[in-house]
């Protein structure tokens, strides 16, 4: 029995945990920074801090469980892909690894903001350079998060242990973020690059959305026959 645990429970552990980070992600990445900071302007963007100080906390909660949801679910990707593709389940365990502690150190640059507040009047500008600094984190936290998909798209393709259009779908997917990452870390802004980079990132996110209902309904199953096998 304790053999066959990580292929039969696992998958759906796994798939769990992805549409847990998708749902907390949406809130803390894609909500709450749009709630509270305003590009340009310091004293806004103070404002909405300071009147909206439990969206803000709801926000950074939410990114420690995603942190924490992160850990686990590169583990869980690592035991499922390990003995069958060892090189490429090591690439991905240590890239999603390096993207959990980019994201952490990204909540401390985060929540420093807070700091601030006791003399907001005078430290708008101070506090407006950690929120800008914790919007180019995510753009470095993105390019450990390609690897991670490049590698684990090769594995999927490699092993069979899910079908090929999710293999393909990742790792074609992955160059989204890449390219994104390192365009916005070099402050580069093409109108056609964005156009492609927006494609890229509808391919993989509809990719790990499958992918995350294939283990939750699928994936122990299948995992098991082709383990066994």
């Amino acid at each position: 029995m304790p053999s066959t645990y990580p292929t039969i429970k696992l998958p759906r552990v796994a798939g769990a945990l992805y549409l847990a980070i998708a749902c907390f992600g949406g809130f803390s990445i894609g909500y709450v920074p749009q709630a509270i900071v305003v590009a340009g302007d310091a004293s806004a963007t103070a404002s909405n801090l300071s009147a909206n100080l439990g969206l803000f906390k709801l926000g950074v909660l939410a990114d420690i469980f995603i942190i924490l949801f992160e850990v686990a679910l590169t583990a869980i990707l690592f035991v499922l892909f390990q003995k069958s593709c060892p090189v490429l389940a090591n690439t991905a365990m240590i890239a999603r690894a390096g993207m959990a502690i980019v994201m952490g150190l990204n909540v401390l640059i985060w929540v420093m903001p807070l700091t601030f507040l006791v003399e907001l009047s005078e430290q708008t500008a101070q506090m407006m350079m950690f929120f800008d600094a914790h919007a180019l984190g995510i753009f470095v936290w993105q390019l450990f998060f390609g690897v991670h998909l490049l590698a684990l798209g090769a594995a999927i393709l490699r092993t069979g242990l899910a079908p090929a259009l999710l293999g393909w779908g990742l790792f074609i997917g992955a160059f989204g973020y890449l390219v994104q990452g390192i365009a916005k870390l070099m402050f580069v802004e093409i109108a056609a690059l964005n156009i492609v980079i927006i494609g890229l990132l509808v391919i993989v996110t509809l990719a790990e959305l499958s992918f995350a209902i294939w283990l939750l309904i699928w994936g122990p199953n299948r995992i098991a026959t082709t383990i066994h096998s």
